[in-house]
């Protein structure tokens, strides 16, 4: 961004001042937009909660995260990638008394949760 009403930088921060704002005065938010058909900007993701994958592929984390974390049954989502290879991983913390609710309901009779897990 660029223009007379972006501010003009941290107080007594000249270093946090200059990583956020270049020598032709465009300001840096760390913000990933979208562009849309009527000219408007919708702000979509963050820099920094994106990492690229060893082909080039881009994975925002915390999509995926919030993408499984909606699933019955799951506690808590975590997604790691590394750019030295070409897959993500996750990590996927169950809900015990969920898990066990749903096994009933689907006809299951093992009540061990890292059986069912």
């Amino acid at each position: 961004m660029r223009g007379h009403l972006i501010f003009a930088g941290y107080f007594r921060d000249q270093e946090k001042t200059s990583e956020t704002i270049d020598s032709e005065g465009w300001m840096h938010s760390g913000d990933i937009g979208l562009l849309l058909p009527n000219g408007a900007l919708k702000i979509i993701d963050r820099k920094k909660n994106i990492f690229k994958l060893a082909q080039g592929e881009y994975i925002s984390p915390e999509k995926i995260e919030n993408t499984y974390i909606r699933a019955r049954g799951v506690q808590e989502v975590f997604v790691h990638g590394d750019s030295l290879e070409r897959y993500c991983v996750g990590i996927i913390v169950p809900k015990p008394e969920e898990i066990v609710k749903i096994a009933k309901e689907i006809g299951v009779s093992e009540t061990d949760l890292e059986k069912l897990c």
